[in-house]
């Protein structure tokens, strides 16, 4: 396994290496819970459940996470969503103007955004015709100044999960850090590669409470990671990047995670049934296979289809100016009712 040549430090920024974070108020006293007057932190004393700030490293979120993943809070690090734990880490390892990322398109637009935002070089590397990585071309495109191959499995807009081959031999053969997207793990048949960070020590995942936990108002976004590059990224995220009402609330939410799989089985059910639904609309050509939460087809015009659907009030996502997604529309399974009503539309445009 060529991984054991890993090391951290030579990924990481030399400013991120000599940066000294901030230390904020509750950084320096901890509480323990016991009854405290705090006069520490230039605080409105009135108490209304938010004037106090938040425990910057949401411990009791954090400890209940660890207890459920298998993993210890100090592989964990929460950001405001997934998109500032994506952006802390082009942050913490690539030098702008300097190196460079990979990307697998067609797949989730924010890496090339926040790529752009950092002025880090993207490189891309199409997916194979069934949307898999091309491992050769992507070990191909790695040069001296590559810090991160980006893998969202399962995929979107394809909604397909990657092999654990192609993703085994990236990981072994690439010496910069290998990040999967997990978004929508929660409603693959394919196990989290949670359990995996001890053995890659270049592996980040990112996942998110927006998809299955249906809590994406609040914009909650998780990182698991070995505890030396969860220490990086905590040096220079904000002191209470996650506010108090998204810790109360993604606490209350972790912790009923029967309801969630409840919720995800029933979207599966339906996710099965809108699949067999749409197989039977004349204009579709194709149906994707999904481990998501949302169906990818190919129809005959998608643009014509689109407007369609949406002339009767039913907003879908078209992906055909997506690379490999020519004509292709994007839905996600809602409920029965919502379900039943497109595959209406569908029938009648």
């Amino acid at each position: 396994m060529k991984t054991t040549q890993f090391n951290i430090n030579q990924l990481t920024r030399e400013n991120v290496k000599r940066l000294k974070p901030y230390s904020s108020a509750r950084d320096e006293y901890v509480s323990d819970g016991s009854e405290m007057i705090f006069l520490d932190a230039n605080e409105n004393p009135y108490e209304n459940g938010v004037n106090r700030y938040p425990d910057p490293q949401q411990r009791s979120l954090k400890s209940v996470l660890a207890s459920q993943k298998g993993v210890s809070p100090q592989n964990i690090l929460l950001g405001n969503g997934s998109d500032e734990v994506l952006d802390l880490l082009f942050r913490a390892f690539c030098e702008p103007k300097v190196d460079n990322i990979i990307t697998l398109p067609p797949t989730y637009g924010m890496y090339k955004v926040l790529a752009n935002i950092n002025n880090i070089e993207e490189k891309e590397v199409l997916l194979t015709q069934n949307f898999e990585p091309n491992v050769t071309e992507i070990l191909e495109a790695v040069d001296a100044n590559t810090k991160i191959i980006f893998l969202c499995s399962p995929n979107n807009p394809t909604g397909n999960s990657f092999s654990e081959d192609s993703i085994i031999k990236i990981l072994e053969n690439f010496q910069g850090l290998v990040v999967i997207d997990e978004a929508y793990i929660d409603f693959s048949s394919k196990e989290s590669w949670i359990n995996k960070i001890e053995t890659y020590p270049n592996l980040i995942i990112t996942q998110t409470l927006s998809k299955a936990y249906g809590m994406a108002g609040i914009r909650l976004g998780l990182c698991y990671a070995s505890e030396d590059i969860i220490a990086i990224l905590n040096k220079i995220k904000s002191p209470y990047n996650v506010n108090e009402l998204t810790q109360q609330r993604a606490l209350e939410r972790v912790k009923n995670v029967d309801q969630v799989k409840e919720e995800v089985a029933d979207i599966l059910k339906e996710r099965k049934k809108l699949t067999t639904a749409l197989s039977e609309i004349d204009f579709i050509e194709k149906i994707y296979p999904t481990d998501a939460n949302f169906i990818l087809v190919k129809v005959d015009n998608a643009n014509l289809r689109y407007n369609q659907v949406l002339k009767e009030g039913i907003v879908i996502r078209n992906r055909t100016t997506q690379p490999l997604c020519k004509n292709t529309l994007r839905f996600t399974v809602g409920t029965k009712e919502e379900n039943e009503k497109l595959i209406e539309v569908l029938k009648n445009v």
